[in-house]
């Protein structure tokens, strides 16, 4: 016996929904509009929602939208419609929606769609962040058009951007909806038919293409020149443009050429800060949804906290604060006491009192110099690239820089 919750505005189709689905010994709960939809979700988690797309309060495909990015999209949805459009479905497909429903609904087909959507509904994880979801700011807004007109191209699409970015979240956002995304960084090493054969009418991404040995990429071109064939796009993402992976990271050149036909650049997260609060949410959604902490919620002003800063580690260093503040927080509403607590910890900037103010200027700004580089060194783990590339410094310069200063030198490859 499942629990299923219907969300419709027409009391005949609750009711003989419920008679319908209770015949088949199912336990039934019905919402009138995304109101009473939202007050049943914030308190259990049913096994699938039959969700009405056109309701007067809110539409369900905000209400979908809104699920998905408090990381309350853990269940089933069937869209429901008597005047939907292929557009429609499309879009709530994108957004999550497992089918679509289009009244009034043939009982057979009713029945096979709770079917199905019950048999996949044991395995539904927490909703990862979407970028169908977002889209506030001006920037993710822009970025979300030209990804949709990169969605209709075939050729290799080469993401650019800083580290921590998750570049997977803008890579999946070219997914036709059903078809399978397939992670060549950890698919490289298979055999190169299994691989295509899994990334057949989808994407095969590549995530950070600086690390990729060279038995690896002599695969990734295997890979690329058999992936029009079987309807397979390639995306892949770099935080370096492409000359500098040839120089620097010993990049095959005609590889990169090839990747690079198409190139994205992705904004920091600095650019879309109005963005953040709800990012924020819906990561600590998902761990609440995974068990991971204890019921949480972030605060007006812990929200607010975390949208002013700056976050020079992107995504990334804003999913371990997020992370930070769900194990460590005393109650069940984090405050700004919480935030400020863990950003102090997670910063720890220098105090002017530790900085040589009341020496000569050359000891002083040798002393500067080691602080800047052993921080450095310790936020990129001693990865060399990483410092010159945070840096802007040259590596060569930067090798003899640090000796200068009598600095352990990192390796030169990256780990």
């Amino acid at each position: 016996m499942a629990q299923i919750l219907v969300v419709d505005d027409e009391v005949g189709i609750r009711e003989l929904l419920s008679e319908i689905l209770a015949d088949e010994g199912h336990q039934i709960m019905l919402a009138e509009n995304a109101g009473a939809a939202r007050r049943l979700r914030s308190q259990q988690r049913p096994d699938l929602v039959l969700l009405d797309i056109w309701m007067p309060d809110t539409d369900g495909i905000t209400l979908l939208k809104e699920w998905a990015a408090t990381g309350q999209l853990t269940m089933p949805v069937v869209m429901m419609s008597g005047h939907g459009t292929i557009d429609t479905a499309v879009e709530a497909t994108r957004i999550g929606a497992l089918d679509y429903l289009e009244k009034p609904i043939a009982l057979q087909r009713l029945l096979a769609t709770v079917k199905r959507a019950l048999r996949n509904q044991g395995v539904a994880a927490p909703a990862r962040l979407a970028l169908a979801t977002l889209g506030r700011s001006a920037v993710l807004a822009d970025l979300k058009k030209r990804l949709a007109q990169l969605a209709q191209a075939s050729a290799p699409l080469m993401l650019r951007g800083e580290r921590g970015m998750h570049p997977e979240l803008f890579a999946r956002h070219l997914l036709p909806a059903g078809s399978p995304f397939v992670s060549g960084a950890e698919a490289l090493s298979d055999s190169p038919s299994d691989v295509l054969a899994r990334a057949a009418g989808g994407i095969l991404f590549v995530d950070d293409l600086r690390r990729l040995a060279r038995s690896e990429q002599k695969n990734l071109e295997f890979l690329l020149a058999r992936a029009e064939k079987h309807k397979a796009r390639v995306v892949s993402f770099s935080t370096v443009e492409p000359r500098r992976l040839v120089a620097e990271h010993e990049f095959d050149a005609e590889l990169a050429q090839r990747l690079s036909e198409l190139v994205l650049t992705l904004p920091a997260m600095r650019e879309f800060a109005e963005e953040v609060p709800e990012i924020a949410a819906l990561m600590l959604a998902q761990l609440v949804e995974s068990r991971t902490c204890p019921p949480r919620r972030l605060s007006t002003a812990a929200l607010n906290a975390l949208r002013q800063q700056n976050w020079p580690g992107n995504l990334d260093q804003l999913e371990a604060a997020v992370r930070n503040l769900a194990l460590t927080a005393l109650e069940e509403e984090i405050q700004l006491g919480d935030v400020e607590r863990v950003l102090a910890a997670h910063s720890a900037p220098a105090s002017a009192g530790e900085l040589p103010l009341d020496q000569p200027y050359r000891e002083a700004r040798d002393a500067f110099e080691r602080m800047y580089f052993e921080f450095q060194l310790a936020r990129e783990h001693g990865s060399m690239s990483r410092v010159a590339e945070r840096t802007g410094i040259e590596r060569t310069h930067l090798y003899r820089k640090l000796k200068a200063l009598g600095l352990s030198v990192g390796k030169r490859e990256e780990p």
